[in-house]
């Protein structure tokens, strides 16, 4: 029989942290409010509070599971908070533009973030698995699920919305990659209402790192046969990014 409360309790201790944190940065608002709010897709002004917040609690809660994973969800959080502010009127978007913009010599947030999520899932990839293969396959797939959280992200509810379908097998599997997965769904559901409401976004931080924290529970749940197909998955949303977000801004019976 499966154990739950391991499961329930890191769900609720995320959830709870990812609700303290919001009021504790909306109640101090650093740097100005101003620096917390954004225009979504309708023109409507939204609250960053919650990505911020998503972030840290999904980082402090998978670092209590593995400490490799806390520190890999921490830096692609760090990562996509910094894109939220120095990439906030950068109309380029993928891979592809910010990859041609730095063979130009330009170094824009979108690279920052692409090199830096990559290095801590691969980072984390190595510490997590012991065969090299392995260790490759697992940060592509922690770097590929940080991304494509962040590609569906261009509609209310749409990331944390994928973040609560995609955990919810890990639950199902014994060891750290349900604790990991419980903790990034916790988050989620955290600022679910928030988000889909328009109240909120939860911006690059917070998609990146409940993505990061996803993929990490599919690397601590598979062996090298769900690696590779999850990596081939995600290479390939990678490389139809359009389509995917596309797909995603259609879907799921939202606006």
């Amino acid at each position: 029989m499966i154990e739950r409360a391991p499961r329930t309790t890191a769900f609720g201790l995320s959830a709870a942290l990812t609700r303290a944190t919001v009021a504790a940065l909306r109640a101090k608002a650093p740097g100005g409010r101003g620096r917390w709010e954004r225009k979504n897709y309708a023109g409507r002004t939204v609250e960053l509070y919650a990505g911020a917040a998503s972030a840290l609690a999904t980082a402090v809660g998978t670092g209590r599971v593995r400490p490799a994973v806390g520190v890999a969800v921490a830096v692609a959080g760090a990562c996509g908070a910094y894109d939220d502010v120095a990439g906030a009127g950068d109309p380029r978007r993928g891979f592809r533009a910010h990859l041609s913009a730095l063979r130009d010599g330009e170094v824009t947030s979108g690279a920052v973030k692409l090199f830096g999520i990559s290095a801590a899932g691969l980072v984390a990839g190595a510490l997590l698995k012991e065969r090299p293969v392995d260790k490759l396959l697992a940060g592509v797939v922690i770097a590929g699920a940080a991304h494509f959280v962040n590609l569906v992200d261009v509609r209310p509810g749409r990331a944390a919305g994928a973040v609560l379908a995609l955990g919810a097998p890990g639950l199902l599997r014994e060891g750290p990659g349900a604790g990991i997965a419980a903790t990034a769904m916790g988050a989620a559901a955290a600022v679910l209402p928030d988000d889909h409401g328009e109240r909120a976004m939860i911006g690059d931080a917070g998609a990146h790192a409940l993505g990061a924290a996803l993929g990490a529970a599919v690397v601590a749940g598979n062996g090298r046969a769900g690696l590779v197909a999850h990596a081939a998955a995600l290479v390939a949303a990678a490389v139809y990014g359009d389509q995917v977000s596309g797909v995603a801004a259609r879907g799921l019976g939202g606006r």
